[in-house]
């Protein structure tokens, strides 16, 4: 079973226990939910990439020119 670990600033001491059920279905959940959210991250990344070459074709432009373009 996974460990809850707690340290008191104050007085300097840590207390280790076995996390009880709700603890275990909380921290599981927020790491499905950040997986989740990297996820759609990373898909709109790809995305906007995705946009920005097609865009970027439509003009007939490569990166190289945008580059210029905007420096």
């Amino acid at each position: 079973m996974a460990q809850a670990t707690y340290y008191d600033g104050l007085t300097g001491k840590t207390v280790y226990r076995d996390e009880t059920a709700d603890e275990i279905a909380e921290r599981e959940n927020l790491q499905k939910q950040f997986a989740d959210k990297a996820k759609a991250n990373a898909d709109a990344q790809i995305a906007k990439a995705t946009a920005r070459q097609i865009v970027l074709a439509k003009l007939g432009l490569t990166a190289d020119e945008v580059a210029a373009l905007l420096s």
